[in-house]
């Protein structure tokens, strides 16, 4: 009697669990479903950080060309400190790409005359070979072209995968592709665009001068910077981003690497949203998210409070010593209810 009941157990328990899967499968993303179908061409709108292209409009696929640049170039990393970068159309990080779930990006890699090695590209974003990269192997002074179909909703990394990669990682050749759910993205007052990277130079961190790559703290992972969009405070003070009382924010984070793992926040603020890993799995009320080597999230705040807000890698010498804070500065009317200094 005893074996029979423990029998039907199993099945029902068996049953259960395929109803589930089931259930879960009919409510889960099918490629298979997704609209492709071209309707039109576009040429895609490429913004440099913070700034990200306006929320597309269109609602069927289309064909949507994408063009840009490498660009090998001295910039500032600090103050008093150059280094050479390579970058995705002359900044760190490279232009925010954003398309819609279902498109078919036509891509042109072009190679600048004056660089010194060749680039490509991988797109994290694009199902196929090497992210594309063994199609854009690009030479100084040519271009390469291929096309790849936006399966997955998401926000993506893009990356130069050219041989050592690590080095042209470390160089600053990394971007954000966003794929648009084909329903789109929920509406938010702002929008900004993030990324971090971990530099390693000969000189030690406020060395001043022109520093070159130095491969042996970069394989022993001994950052000497670890900085937002290219640049120590690159978007603090008068470069702060923003925002009012009462706005959602929305933060499209990536992190470049070529090796730390971030732990993004912004000190004074809870997210109210964030999209894992860049994912369309979202939590909730989130203090601090984790973003690898290579990966992304999508976060959003309401501002409730006027005041600057800190945005920084939590692993904490990483911002007050080697450079990774970005600035929110809000205005508009206090709340006490909400946040008050007393006096003793």
């Amino acid at each position: 009697m005893k074996k029979s009941w423990l029998i039907i157990m199993v099945v029902a328990a068996v049953a259960s669990i395929q109803t589930a899967c089931k259930s879960n499968a009919s409510t889960s993303f099918n490629i298979e479903n997704i609209d492709t179908v071209i309707t039109g061409e576009v040429n895609a709108e490429l913004t440099d950080a913070p700034l990200v292209p306006k929320p597309l409009t269109y609602t069927s696929p289309k064909k949507v060309k994408v063009e840009i640049e490498v660009i090998e170039k001295v910039m500032k990393i600090a103050d008093s400190t150059d280094y050479t970068f390579w970058t995705f159309g002359g900044k760190v990080p490279g232009k925010f790409i954003r398309v819609r779930q279902g498109d078919l990006i036509d891509f042109t890699l072009k190679n600048a005359p004056d660089s010194k090695v060749p680039h490509n590209i991988d797109f994290h974003a694009a199902t196929g070979p090497g992210g594309g990269a063994a199609a854009t192997a690009t030479a100084p002074g040519q271009s390469t072209r291929f096309q790849f179909r936006a399966l997955q909703p998401g926000l993506y990394v893009y990356h130069c995968a050219t041989g050592p990669v690590g080095m042209h990682i470390a160089n600053g050749m990394y971007g954000l592709i966003l794929v648009e759910p084909q329903g789109g993205m929920p509406k938010v007052d702002k929008e900004y665009y993030l990324m971090q990277g971990d530099f390693y130079t000969k000189g030690a961190h406020g060395a001043k001068g022109l520093q070159d790559f130095d491969e042996e703290k970069a394989i022993a992972e001994h950052a000497d910077y670890v900085i937002f969009n290219g640049k120590v405070r690159s978007t603090t003070g008068s470069n702060a981003l923003p925002a009012k009382v009462g706005e959602t924010v929305r933060l499209y984070v990536g992190n470049g690497g070529p090796n730390l793992v971030s732990s993004f926040h912004v000190i004074g603020e809870i997210f109210d949203d964030v999209y894992i890993e860049g994912g369309q799995a979202k939590n909730h009320d989130v203090q601090t998210t984790l973003v690898p080597a290579g990966g992304s999230t999508i976060v959003d705040m309401k501002m409730q409070v006027p005041g600057v807000f800190n945005v920084v890698d939590h692993a904490i010498f990483r911002a007050f010593n080697k450079g990774a804070v970005a600035q929110i500065k809000v205005s508009g009317e206090e709340d006490p209810s909400i946040f008050k200094k007393l006096k003793n």
